[in-house]
């Protein structure tokens, strides 16, 4: 079933990247590949493959195969301070992709290179600071992600976050919320603030079409909206991920012995994996480093997160691994398909603004 959106649901984001509704599904590594993103992009909205997690010729792969399963628009995650994100960004471009979305702003010359091509340009921000510098730079919209969310996220939750950066936008570019949205209402309040849509992990992360282990979504199911937990001990910067017995130990002391020479020993694991040179990893580490003012003992704890959360949402060794989620975990309790949950939040929110309207 298709639902007719209310007009007022009918955004500059949708006619920006040319979706039906203004709904993105996030870049989430080691959850967001072909099966999700494409049933994201046949239900209306935006999907984003993650590609940080991806080499080269995956990412080439994953490209070839949501053009296979859907001739909707969709997007892929970059990191802009990886090795090739270059050749990722001419891939891109030669296989028509619409949207690149960033975990981390890229450069003017990168940005520059992408809209000379036609493709849309869309960073992750989470100051009212970091969308002034991005929009000098050129960017088509921003995605801002306040604290509720998961995986990287700030203190500033999404309903103060949010009208910052909309006023200091000032309509310039389409603003998409993140963080703590799960349903209509949320879409329809996000718009109120003046967001042109909104953007959510942790609910799609838990639809049919997520490739994460059964008994994974199980776990998140059985969580509350106080399991969740923003730790520095995992990557060295702040990480909004679900309460587990080993990201209590990391908060309480008791592993931070072994959480260096553990993530030491992870980086090795994800460049065997993923066939990354070492040169290439530690030119990434220092870009990292750099970027995120970190210590050097945050940038080889940040190596350790891919692996952390492949054993989780790959392998399903919850007792092990690291869980990234938003709070909204608390309240999500089923595992509709993308096509049911689209439709389920532009039918809600239809409901809410025409009881707005008084009609």
């Amino acid at each position: 079933m298709t639902v007719v959106p209310h007009a007022r649901l009918r955004t500059s984001l949708c006619d920006l990247v040319g979706v039906q509704y203004p709904i993105v599904q996030t870049g989430m590594g080691w959850v967001a590949g072909p099966k999700l993103v494409s049933a994201t992009a046949n239900a209306g909205a935006l999907g984003i493959i993650a590609s940080a997690t991806m080499d080269f010729d995956q990412l080439k792969q994953s490209i070839s195969e949501v053009k296979s399963r859907t001739t909707k628009p969709f997007g892929v995650n970059l990191r802009a301070d990886s090795a090739d994100v270059k050749d990722r960004i001419a891939l891109m471009i030669d296989e028509g992709v619409k949207v690149a979305s960033f975990a981390q702003a890229p450069k003017p010359d990168l940005i520059a290179r992408l809209k000379e091509a036609g493709v849309v340009v869309i960073p992750s921000i989470g100051a009212k600071r970091h969308a002034e510098k991005v929009l000098e730079w050129g960017v088509d919209a921003v995605l801002v992600q306040g604290g509720e969310g998961g995986g990287h996220t700030g203190a500033v939750p999404t309903t103060v976050l949010l009208p910052q950066v909309v006023d200091a936008v000032a309509g310039r570019v389409p603003v998409i919320a993140a963080g703590g949205f799960f349903d209509g209402r949320g879409l329809v309040a996000a718009l109120a603030y003046g967001a042109s849509g909104v953007a959510m992990g942790t609910r799609f992360l838990l639809t049919s079409d997520s490739s994460v282990p059964q008994s994974v979504k199980d776990y998140y199911l059985g969580k509350g909206v106080l399991d969740t937990v923003v730790s520095v001990q995992v990557d060295g910067v702040p990480h909004r991920v679900l309460r587990t017995e080993l990201v209590d130990q990391l908060e309480s002391g008791s592993g931070k012995l072994l959480a260096l020479p553990r993530a030491g020993i992870n980086a090795l694991r994800f460049r065997k994996m993923t066939g990354a040179k070492l040169s290439d990893m530690m030119r990434e580490g220092l870009a990292m480093k750099k970027s995120m003012d970190l210590s050097w003992t945050q940038m080889v704890m940040a190596a350790n997160t891919p692996m952390l959360l492949k054993l989780s949402l790959v392998d399903g060794r919850t007792e092990s691994g690291v869980m990234a989620s938003g709070q909204v975990v608390g309240i999500i309790d089923d595992l509709p398909s993308c096509a049911e949950l689209v439709d389920r939040i532009i039918t809600q929110a239809n409901s809410v603004l025409s009881d707005l309207a008084g009609s």
